[in-house]
């Protein structure tokens, strides 16, 4: 059996994906490779990438490890991308809600709950180790057919750009949030990937997916902190940075901006018109967990730290920490206009954690301004 887009993607729909396209990685030195080593270089170099000092990380040769694959992998010749839909039938950030609820990005809903565990509560689930499991079940059936060849599996973890080779794969086309965005799918998916030395035949090289955002600027506009132009992401303006990477205390000027977002941000998804229609996921690992859906910002403020371990171990929610957690949730509070959040940041503002005590008390001043 030959190395085929049809192939790949038939073995990737029996681990688990939804679909799955071939890209072939640019040779060094054509008008593609340094196209995508130009653009990253300047990326990285308009700061754009805040403190996520890993995105900066360069080779003995003074190369930008991500700017390439071959740059990480000389013997990459190919990336299988694999996506895994996980939209699911609820609200969306831009619905009307209550004033007191938070927000937690839609891909960090996930649980799951086993036939044995059918009226228990639903166990968290990272998509990280959900997809890494199919990509490593995809490439043993890969192997079973194909023999031997050299390869590694990523889930957001290795030094390249996947929506990069979701594009080169045929999958999709980057939109102007920077997502990449498919006609049928639209955005609300996960991306995996394995790197692999087979080569694609010449005659099954897919072609690019036209971009369809024609004149729309709906993901530009509704930004909050203003992190969007066409096509290009400002990291260190973007609320999922800010809730989740940043570490410390964010700054003043972009609280406001952060409203009840607590965790991530999925405002220029909500608000992008291929979401409208994009099908509901069905897929058990990912299933969304209803606590999370508009969560109540007094439920969260009470957890302690084994609380939050106990809610969220396992989940990507745990990536910004509980200190972090907190932070943000004390800016939700600050935005919410709401005077009954107002003991429970009198209480932060004197935490021995400078960021949560000084976050607190802006919060504080933030309620007595919108009284």
């Amino acid at each position: 059996m030959p190395f085929t887009q049809p192939f790949v993607d038939a073995l990737a729909k029996d681990a688990g994906f939804t679909l799955a396209g071939v890209a072939t990685i640019p040779p060094p030195g054509t008008s593609e490779s340094r196209e995508e080593r130009r653009r990253f270089e300047d990326w990285i170099a308009s700061g754009s990438a805040g403190e996520m000092d890993y995105l900066k990380r360069r080779n003995e040769n003074g190369e930008l490890v991500r700017s390439s694959v071959r740059t990480a992998f000389p013997w990459a010749r190919s990336v299988i991308v694999c996506v895994a839909n996980y939209n699911a039938a609820h609200s969306r950030s831009i619905d009307p809600a209550p004033p007191d609820a938070g927000w937690v990005a839609r891909y960090a809903w996930s649980g799951f709950r086993s036939e044995s565990e059918s009226t228990s509560a639903m166990r968290p689930t990272d998509y990280h180790k959900v997809l890494l499991k199919r990509l490593e079940a995809l490439n043993a059936s890969l192997r079973q057919t194909l023999g031997s060849f050299e390869s590694r599996s990523y889930v957001d973890t290795g030094p390249l750009v996947e929506r990069v080779y979701a594009r080169y794969a045929g999958l999709g086309w980057v939109g102007k949030n920077t997502c990449i965005l498919n006609q049928q799918l639209g955005s609300w998916f996960f991306l995996g990937v394995i790197l692999t030395s087979l080569e694609l035949p010449p005659e099954d090289l897919p072609s690019f997916a036209p971009d369809r955002c024609g004149s729309c600027t709906r993901c530009i506009d509704a930004c909050p902190t203003q992190a969007l132009t066409p096509y290009q992401m400002d990291a260190s303006r973007c609320i999922s940075y800010l809730t989740i990477e940043k570490r410390g205390a964010i700054p003043d000027d972009l609280r406001d901006g952060i409203g009840r977002q607590i965790f991530g941000c999925d405002i220029c998804q909500d608000v992008c018109p291929w979401n409208r229609r994009a099908p509901i996921a069905s897929d058990p690992q990912l299933a969304p967990r209803p606590e999370l859906v508009n969560p109540a910002l007094d439920w969260l403020a009470a957890m302690n730290a084994g609380e939050f371990r106990a809610w969220f171990y396992g989940s990507p929610v745990k990536r910004t920490r509980f200190d972090g957690f907190r932070r943000n949730l004390a800016i939700a509070m600050g935005n919410s206009g709401l005077e009954r959040f107002l003991p429970t940041l009198e209480g932060w503002s004197h935490s021995e954690d400078p960021v949560l005590a000084e976050t607190s008390t802006w919060a504080i001043r933030r309620l007595d301004c919108l009284d």
